[in-house]
């Protein structure tokens, strides 16, 4: 015998999304958390080997249901869905051009690091750049990490990832290769790294050449000193010397450098 009970009311079907809408809305999560994905494992500060790689998938997809509700509304053709693999190449690329354009751009840090390391003769100590996984002198790591925590600090990977959300508005999921401007996104950067790091590296290389200049006259009037022991010493102190007086300017070149690579990738990665 079936006894009615007050709060239990029979329902025919249970209220909910219809199974077409809901494999749609995971169809478009899928790929938006694949562009996503894609920019930050080739992004220069997240990108890093130290961070696994799962931790980064699922960061990918945590930040991909906060703006999930910002490309529910476009439409994927059903006859697209049977080409899933082109799909997900176009995301990847454009989250990968995305990533590595501002990676190139911060390359100047460790350009500039490696010349002033081989003019100093610190090039022989050299530790594993978490970024790389490969050997790179101590110099270039320092001007790294300075270069990530101005990036940080003026909230740039914030912005980088709101240029990323921008983008499904130029790039939508279903609307094919991404143009060739995404070239001229990496040909940009790859000139912004050696003037930038040109720059940067120009006030230490520049004296530490007058240096070896007045140490080679110094030896050559006087053949007893030892050219090794007494050049290296100086070179070395005269170097940090530089870096302390100049780190105010270095500072302010590497914020004008995020600054550039934020609006230059506005400006070719989303036309505005």
């Amino acid at each position: 015998m079936f006894i009615p009970l007050p709060f239990y009311t029979p329902m025919d079907a249970l209220h909910g999304l219809e199974i077409n809408s809901l494999i749609d809305y995971l169809f478009k999560f899928f790929f938006s958390s694949i562009r996503l994905s894609s920019f930050l494992i080739s992004s220069p500060f997240l990108g890093s080997k130290n961070i696994p790689l799962n931790a980064k998938i699922v960061f990918s997809m945590v930040i991909s249901f906060f703006y999930f509700g910002y490309i529910s509304d476009t439409e994927i053709v059903v006859s697209e869905i049977d080409n899933i693999l082109f799909l997900v190449i176009t995301e990847i690329i454009i989250g990968v051009s995305f990533g590595l354009s501002l990676s190139i751009w911060f390359s100047a840090a460790t350009l500039a690091g490696e010349k002033m390391a081989s003019s100093t003769g610190l090039g022989f100590s050299q530790m594993v750049d978490p970024n790389t996984g490969g050997q790179t002198p101590v110099v270039s790591i320092v001007l790294d990490l300075f270069l990530i925590s101005i990036f940080l600090s003026l909230n740039g990977h914030l912005i980088a990832i709101d240029f990323l959300i921008k983008s499904f508005d130029v790039y939508k999921i279903n609307s094919g290769l991404p143009p060739l401007s995404l070239i001229a996104l990496g040909i940009e950067a790859t000139g912004a790294m050696f003037y930038t790091g040109g720059l940067i590296m120009l006030p230490v290389v520049g004296a530490l050449l007058l240096t070896n200049i007045a140490i080679g006259v110094i030896t050559r009037s006087s053949p007893q000193l030892n050219m090794f022991s007494f050049a290296f010493p100086v070179t070395l102190l005269l170097a940090f010397f530089i870096l302390f007086l100049s780190s105010r300017t270095i500072g302010n070149a590497f914020a004008e450098l995020t600054k550039n690579a934020l609006e230059s990738t506005e400006t070719l990665f989303l036309g505005i």
